[in-house]
């Protein structure tokens, strides 16, 4: 069974240990240009507490069988209105877990909280086009590709191209057969 729980301080180092000995674009990728490499503790804590300030912003841990953290996951209300949301760094960081289609229950929950706690509805995020695995899983979870940014980031083998994709409540609710 896995639940999605908000962050603590103390479970920031997950985060460091999961990102030790990998590159500039590993980290890139899960978590776009927020994080300067190599990733420190010190931009987590800052980064959470500017979260928590915000109260648009809430990052969110995977737990997985007896409280064992996973990764993690963020879900943003990213406009004044409070009708759209953003899921974005997406990080399964326990590579003994990937590959075995918990993201998309992790996307699942998280659709399930934006829409019926937050009451928004639409959720979009973003995927670097050459991440075939993660589009797999989004799509599994109802998500569907709406538009493409080229030359997003610059990452050490060049730009990397962007897909933005989204699903609405409505769209949710008619895959999960739930209202």
């Amino acid at each position: 069974m896995i639940e999605l729980k908000l962050i603590k301080e103390e479970d920031l180092i997950n985060i460091i240990k999961w990102n030790e000995n990998t590159t500039r674009d590993f980290l890139m990728q899960w978590s776009g240009n927020l994080y300067s490499y190599p990733l420190t503790i010190n931009q987590l804590k800052y980064y959470l507490k500017k979260s928590k300030e915000n109260f648009n912003v809430f990052i969110y841990k995977i737990i997985l069988e007896k409280n064992k953290m996973i990764g993690t996951i963020e879900l943003k209300i990213s406009d004044e209105g409070r009708t759209i949301g953003r899921i974005c760094r997406v990080l399964i960081g326990d590579e003994a877990y990937r590959g075995k289609g918990i993201g998309t229950e992790v996307i699942i929950k998280a659709l399930k909280i934006g829409f019926e706690n937050f009451k928004l509805d639409k959720i979009t995020l973003g995927v670097y086009d050459f991440n075939k695995s993660a589009i797999r899983c989004y799509e599994k979870a109802g998500l569907k590709k709406y538009k493409l940014i080229e030359n997003k980031s610059k990452a050490s083998d060049g730009m990397w191209d962007c897909n933005e994709m989204y699903i609405s409540r409505e769209e949710f609710y008619a895959l999960t057969n739930e209202n």
